[in-house]
C-alpha cells in the first residue's frame, strides 16, 4: 500500500527519535549498573528495550507504506556523567520525542491514516510514561537528598 510521503517522513522522524533514545538509555543503564545502581539500571534498560520494540513497529509500518526506514539518521545523545544529569538529559530527549510524535499523530489524522496514528498513539503512551518516571526521579532527588536517592537505587543486594 503506497502511503502518503508526508506521513512516511513523519514516521521516519519518530524512528530517528526512537533510535537515538535506544542508545542513550542503554548507555545510561550500563553506566548506572557500573555504579551499582541496579534499580536505575533496570528501568533505563527497560526503556531501551521498549524503544527497540517501538522502533520495530515504526519500521514495519514504514515498509508497509512502501517507504524506506532511515536507520542512519540519529539525533545527538544527551549523556550525563552523574544521575541528575542523566535524568535531565533523558527528560529532554523524551520531551522532544513527545513533541515530534504529537505532531506526527496530527499529520496522520489530517491524512486519514488512522493505523499509523494508532501506532504513534501507543508510542506516545510509552513516552508519557517515561517522562512521568523521570520527573518522579527528579522529585525524589530534590526531596529525599541525593545520598538517600542513590541508596534507594542500589537495590536489595
Amino acid at each position: 500500500m503506497k502511503g502518503d510521503n508526508k506521513v512516511i517522513k513523519a514516521l521516519n522522524g519518530c524512528l530517528k527519535d526512537q533510535l537515538t533514545v535506544i542508545n542513550q538509555t542503554f548507555l545510561h543503564a550500563r553506566m548506572a549498573k557500573d555504579w551499582g545502581l541496579e534499580e536505575f539500571n533496570e528501568r533505563e534498560y527497560e526503556y531501551s528495550i521498549q524503544s527497540m520494540k517501538d522502533a520495530d513497529k515504526l519500521i514495519e509500518r514504514i515498509l508497509f507504506l512502501e517507504g524506506l526506514p532511515n536507520l542512519q539518521n540519529l539525533g545527538k545523545l544527551l549523556i550525563g556523567e552523574k544521575i541528575p544529569e542523566i535524568v535531565d538529559g533523558d527528560i529532554s530527549m523524551y520531551t522532544a520525542m513527545h513533541k515530534t510524535t504529537s505532531a506526527a499523530i496530527k499529520l496522520c489524522e489530517d491524512s486519514k491514516d488512522y493505523i499509523s496514528r494508532d501506532v504513534l498513539n501507543e508510542l506516545l503512551e510509552h513516552i508519557e510514561e517515561a517522562i512521568d518516571w523521570y520527573e518522579t526521579q527528579q522529585w525524589l532527588m530534590e526531596n529525599t537528598g541525593m545520598e538517600n536517592y542513590l541508596q534507594s537505587q542500589a537495590g536489595d543486594d
